[in-house]
Protein backbone atom coordinates (compact mmCIF):
# COMPACT_ATOMS: atom_id res chain seq x y z
CA UNK A 1 0.00 0.00 0.00
CA UNK A 2 3.02 2.55 0.25
CA UNK A 3 4.88 1.52 -2.25
CA UNK A 4 1.34 2.17 -4.21
CA UNK A 5 0.90 5.96 -2.51
CA UNK A 6 4.67 6.74 -3.29
CA UNK A 7 4.56 5.80 -6.78
CA UNK A 8 0.85 7.38 -7.60
CA UNK A 9 3.04 10.55 -6.01
CA UNK A 10 5.61 9.95 -8.08
CA UNK A 11 3.72 10.06 -11.25
CA UNK A 12 1.72 12.93 -9.81
CA UNK A 13 1.27 16.03 -12.63
CA UNK A 14 3.27 18.10 -10.47
CA UNK A 15 5.94 16.00 -9.93
CA UNK A 16 6.22 13.99 -13.12
CA UNK A 17 6.55 17.67 -14.84
CA UNK A 18 9.42 18.65 -12.37
CA UNK A 19 11.52 15.56 -13.29
CA UNK A 20 10.84 16.02 -16.98
CA UNK A 21 12.15 19.83 -16.58
CA UNK A 22 15.31 18.37 -14.82
CA UNK A 23 15.67 15.91 -17.49
CA UNK A 24 15.31 18.04 -20.41
CA UNK A 25 17.55 20.91 -18.31
CA UNK A 26 20.24 18.03 -18.07
CA UNK A 27 19.75 17.43 -21.96
CA UNK A 28 20.48 20.96 -22.89
CA UNK A 29 23.49 21.44 -21.34
CA UNK A 30 25.11 17.89 -22.35
CA UNK A 31 24.28 19.91 -26.00
CA UNK A 32 25.65 23.10 -25.11
CA UNK A 33 28.80 21.44 -23.35
CA UNK A 34 29.24 19.11 -27.01
CA UNK A 35 28.64 22.09 -29.03
CA UNK A 36 31.47 24.04 -27.39
CA UNK A 37 33.72 20.86 -28.01
CA UNK A 38 32.78 21.33 -31.91
CA UNK A 39 33.37 24.70 -31.99
CA UNK A 40 36.94 24.63 -30.07
CA UNK A 41 37.58 21.66 -32.22
CA UNK A 42 36.35 23.84 -35.55
CA UNK A 43 38.16 26.53 -34.53
CA UNK A 44 41.43 24.68 -33.98
CA UNK A 45 40.56 22.89 -37.49
CA UNK A 46 40.68 26.30 -39.23
CA UNK A 47 43.56 27.79 -37.56
CA UNK A 48 45.77 24.44 -38.79
CA UNK A 49 43.93 24.67 -42.15
CA UNK A 50 44.95 28.35 -42.89
CA UNK A 51 48.48 28.24 -41.45
CA UNK A 52 49.37 25.28 -44.06
CA UNK A 53 47.77 27.22 -46.96
CA UNK A 54 50.02 30.48 -45.59
CA UNK A 55 53.50 28.60 -45.26
CA UNK A 56 53.12 26.39 -48.93
CA UNK A 57 54.41 27.63 -51.90
CA UNK A 58 53.59 30.29 -53.23
CA UNK A 59 54.17 31.60 -49.70
CA UNK A 60 51.55 33.95 -48.36
CA UNK A 61 48.97 33.03 -50.97
CA UNK A 62 46.16 30.42 -50.90
CA UNK A 63 46.32 27.29 -53.07
CA UNK A 64 42.52 26.46 -52.14
CA UNK A 65 39.57 28.36 -53.61
CA UNK A 66 38.85 31.16 -50.92
CA UNK A 67 34.82 29.82 -51.10
CA UNK A 68 36.10 26.68 -49.06
CA UNK A 69 38.19 28.75 -46.22
CA UNK A 70 34.64 31.13 -46.06
CA UNK A 71 32.86 27.52 -46.19
CA UNK A 72 34.69 26.64 -42.83
CA UNK A 73 34.29 30.38 -41.38
CA UNK A 74 30.46 30.05 -41.76
CA UNK A 75 30.42 26.71 -39.89
CA UNK A 76 32.03 28.05 -37.14
CA UNK A 77 29.35 31.65 -37.30
CA UNK A 78 26.37 28.75 -37.98
CA UNK A 79 27.92 26.31 -34.55
CA UNK A 80 27.61 29.73 -33.02
CA UNK A 81 24.07 30.09 -33.66
CA UNK A 82 23.30 27.23 -32.57
CA UNK A 83 24.89 27.00 -29.41
CA UNK A 84 23.16 30.27 -28.51
CA UNK A 85 19.49 28.49 -29.22
CA UNK A 86 21.06 25.84 -26.59
CA UNK A 87 21.29 28.50 -24.40
CA UNK A 88 18.93 30.56 -25.30
CA UNK A 89 16.29 27.72 -24.84
CA UNK A 90 18.53 26.94 -21.37
CA UNK A 91 17.47 30.13 -20.26
CA UNK A 92 14.08 30.59 -20.71
CA UNK A 93 12.59 27.54 -21.83
CA UNK A 94 11.27 28.91 -25.16
CA UNK A 95 12.39 28.59 -28.72
CA UNK A 96 13.70 31.67 -30.42
CA UNK A 97 11.77 31.16 -33.83
CA UNK A 98 13.68 34.54 -34.82
CA UNK A 99 17.36 33.24 -33.68
CA UNK A 100 16.50 29.62 -35.63
CA UNK A 101 14.72 31.25 -38.32
CA UNK A 102 18.35 33.07 -38.64
CA UNK A 103 20.41 30.14 -37.92
CA UNK A 104 18.92 28.44 -40.73
CA UNK A 105 19.20 31.62 -43.18
CA UNK A 106 22.77 31.24 -42.55
CA UNK A 107 23.09 27.77 -43.15
CA UNK A 108 21.17 28.42 -46.73
CA UNK A 109 23.83 30.94 -47.48
CA UNK A 110 26.33 29.18 -46.71
CA UNK A 111 25.07 26.80 -49.13
CA UNK A 112 24.65 29.43 -51.96
CA UNK A 113 28.55 30.99 -51.01
CA UNK A 114 30.11 27.58 -51.80
CA UNK A 115 27.79 26.21 -54.50
CA UNK A 116 29.90 24.89 -56.88
CA UNK A 117 28.37 25.71 -60.23
CA UNK A 118 30.58 23.25 -62.41
CA UNK A 119 29.00 19.77 -60.80
CA UNK A 120 26.07 20.52 -59.19
CA UNK A 121 22.95 20.56 -60.94
CA UNK A 122 21.16 23.71 -61.71
CA UNK A 123 17.81 22.25 -59.72
CA UNK A 124 19.67 22.71 -56.84
CA UNK A 125 19.96 26.42 -56.94
CA UNK A 126 16.64 26.75 -57.66
CA UNK A 127 15.58 25.01 -54.10
CA UNK A 128 18.15 27.44 -52.60
CA UNK A 129 16.69 30.13 -53.65
CA UNK A 130 13.33 28.93 -53.12
CA UNK A 131 14.26 28.33 -49.17
CA UNK A 132 16.29 31.35 -48.80
CA UNK A 133 13.13 33.41 -49.96
CA UNK A 134 10.41 31.21 -47.67
CA UNK A 135 13.11 31.85 -45.06
CA UNK A 136 13.58 35.69 -45.46
CA UNK A 137 9.60 35.81 -45.79
CA UNK A 138 9.15 33.98 -42.52
CA UNK A 139 12.13 36.29 -40.57
CA UNK A 140 10.62 39.46 -41.67
CA UNK A 141 6.98 38.07 -40.40
CA UNK A 142 8.24 37.13 -36.96
CA UNK A 143 10.57 40.27 -36.36
CA UNK A 144 7.10 42.30 -37.76
CA UNK A 145 5.32 40.09 -35.00
CA UNK A 146 8.03 40.45 -32.35
CA UNK A 147 7.98 44.15 -32.81
CA UNK A 148 4.20 44.80 -32.87
CA UNK A 149 3.94 42.36 -29.81
CA UNK A 150 6.98 42.53 -27.69
CA UNK A 151 7.42 40.12 -24.96
CA UNK A 152 6.60 41.28 -21.12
Amino acid sequence: MNFLRTLAKQLSDDSFLRKLDWIETFVIKILSIAMVAVLLVSVIDLCVYLSKELFIEPVGFFSTALIQIFGLFLNILIALEILENITGYLKRHVIQVELVIATSLTAVARKIIIFDFKTTDSSYLTGLSLAIFALSLSYWIVRRTNRRYPES
